[in-house]
């Protein structure tokens, strides 16, 4: 990994109101790693953004969250990463602040990946439709969102990564590649920006029950492997000011090479 590596502090817990005040922008919320952090952000009393591509599979954990005693009301921004042009990103940040009048963190855990193919099986449409939900769409959603973010006295973008040590490897293709830039892209980013209020982490969970880990290893059994609250726990955290010392740092949620087990 080219960002230097941070570990979760052992004994750190959520507060009840930790991002109290404080409105999330969540990529991926219908499920997964997105569904499970805006849980945790709105338990958390963040105002959360849930955004995905299609608005009815937003609803349901709109519902869940609308649940929840005392959370803020989320919103829903329905957003076709894939299909929207470099305008619709930034018409996408005029809408957050006409509507809320800020923001102060974005998760990046929309994912796009089909499953294992080898470089000369791979369509090039699939080439390019990957590279733009996983790369090219972070990098457009956080520049027109940056006056925004800027403008807070704290702010935080969590980019979500993969292991290193699978995405060079063999049939992983255009997520694999996707991945890798996005860490560079997190380098990048922080290197502008840290002399700011915005603070940049990256995020390597791990592994963890989602649907993407389903079309991967199609043989795993589910039951074996841990539920993204996990991973979700972490997100609160760089999104919370306790995570000021991991700007410019991957959290690494993966046990340690030389750990028991």
């Amino acid at each position: 990994m080219t960002l230097p590596v941070a570990r979760l502090p052992a004994d750190w817990a959520p507060g009840a109101a930790s991002l109290a005040e404080r409105i999330v922008l969540i990529t991926g919320a219908a499920g997964g790693l997105g569904r499970a952090s805006a849980l945790a952000c709105a338990k958390a009393g963040a105002t959360v953004l849930l955004a995905d591509r299609k608005a009815r599979a937003l609803e349901p954990v709109y519902d869940e969250i609308a649940a929840l005693p005392g959370a803020p009301q989320p919103v829903l921004q329905p957003m076709d990463l894939q299909g929207a042009t470099p305008l619709e990103y930034q018409g996408f940040a005029e809408s957050v602040e006409r509507q809320l009048g800020r923001l102060d963190g974005i998760v990046h855990a929309a994912v796009k990946m089909e499953g294992l193919t080898p470089l000369a099986m791979l369509s090039p449409e699939e080439w390019i439709t990957t590279l733009h939900v996983d790369l090219s769409a972070p990098f457009l959603l956080t520049q027109a969102c940056l006056p925004l973010l800027l403008a807070r006295e704290d702010s935080a973008v969590v980019f979500v990564l993969d292991d290193p040590e699978r995405m060079g490897r063999a049939h992983w293709g255009a997520y694999g590649v996707a991945k890798a830039g996005l860490e560079g892209l997190a380098s990048i980013l922080h290197e502008e920006t840290d002399a700011t209020s915005l603070r940049v982490h990256a995020l390597v969970p791990a592994p963890m029950r989602t649907g993407l880990r389903r079309t991967i290893w199609t043989g795993e059994d589910p039951a074996m492997i841990a539920t993204p609250e996990a991973a979700a726990n972490a997100v609160l955290y760089l999104l919370s000011p306790d995570a000021r010392g991991a700007r410019g740092k991957v959290l690494d949620l993966r046990e340690p090479a030389n750990s028991p087990g």
